[in-house]
């Protein structure tokens, strides 16, 4: 797959069909990939990667690389082409000046989960077919792909991808998973136990905006969170009311348009499960309003866009509160 995606970025860059193209870049550790812009078939060589760990969702870079000259080439996942036909929708991307090339994706994997199962000094990680081979410092270890798969592609919501010009391998189906279960076992908790639940997780948060700058969602350019009077503008972690008060606003900011690509736990430095905010407000959506998917399309209105009078009223939102 990597092969085919390298040849296809560099002949469209002969070509002068596209100018810069966004995908993946190694890092320090074999592990350690980042989303990246490449403007030459030299950059290609010697940096671009996709395999198990090419979990970034690069749609948002098309926010400020579509507004420059030229047309850029980007490789989305399943999951990313939902992101881009949000931020499409939204008028954030235009659409005319990027290719899209869809490529197959069955999971990435979490390193956190490889080293909780006792592997250290990583050298290089390969997938041979479901069965990861990690050559180590210490040795070569081998560990089935699912045992150590990122939690969002457990819970993955499609292998269809929405939205492309060309496809790399094949194209997926939209599936039935059990990302919601999370959700329901938080509602089945009693008021208190909930509070305590998000308390413990949120306190841990220490402000480093980093859900907010990958999410898809959150393209402000001027976020209300910025303003130096908000009295959340600290670094330091802090069980107070503010720092609640920032993933909740955050979460209902995107509710309707979150299309649950899962960047905002995958970034988060103190694995606080920010995915489930946001998964109880689609949740609900589904619940009040009839399933709704983010991104699904370009044309339809989001259920909180759309008012009309078969709407559910404040009165069957406070029915199905528990205690």
């Amino acid at each position: 797959m990597q092969k085919a995606i390298i040849e296809k970025a560099k002949q469209m860059l002969a070509d002068g069909s596209v100018n810069r193209v966004i995908g993946w870049k190694k890092g320090e550790f074999a592990y350690d990939v980042t989303p990246a812009v490449f403007e030459t078939a030299e950059e290609i060589d010697r940096d671009f990667v996709y395999d198990v760990f090419t979990s970034s969702n690069v749609s948002k870079y098309l926010v400020k690389e579509t507004k420059k000259e030229g047309k850029v080439l980007v490789f989305l996942k399943p999951c990313d082409t939902y992101s881009f036909n949000q931020l499409v929708k939204e008028h954030r991307i235009n659409r005319d000046n990027v290719y899209v090339v869809g490529i197959e994706c069955w999971g990435k994997a979490d390193i956190e989960k490889i080293k909780a199962s006792g592997i250290s000094g990583i050298k290089s990680i390969t997938n041979n077919e479901g069965t990861l081979t990690i050559d180590t410092i210490y040795g070569t270890e081998t560990i089935p792909a699912y045992e150590v798969m990122a939690e969002r592609c457990l819970n993955c919501k499609s292998k269809k991808h929405v939205d492309y010009d060309e496809l790399i391998g094949e194209d997926g189906e939209v599936i039935e998973t059990e990302r919601f279960d999370m959700v329901a076992q938080l509602e089945a908790m009693t008021a208190e136990e909930r509070y305590n639940f998000w308390r413990e997780q949120l306190s841990k948060c220490i402000r480093c905006n980093a859900c907010r700058n990958v999410c898809p969602a959150c393209t402000c350019e001027k976020c209300v969170f910025d303003n130096d009077d908000s009295g959340i503008a600290n670094k330091a972690a802090a069980d107070s009311f503010e720092e609640k008060m920032f993933h909740i606003i955050r979460a209902f900011h995107v509710a309707g348009r979150c299309t649950d690509c899962g960047e905002c736990s995958r970034v988060c430095p103190q694995n606080i499960p920010l995915h489930l905010l946001n998964r109880k407000f689609i949740k609900d959506i589904n619940e009040l309003y009839g399933e709704y998917q983010a991104g699904a399309d370009t044309e339809s209105r989001a259920p909180l866009n759309d008012y009309t009078f078969d709407d559910c009223e404040a009165s069957v939102v406070h029915e199905r509160g528990v205690e």
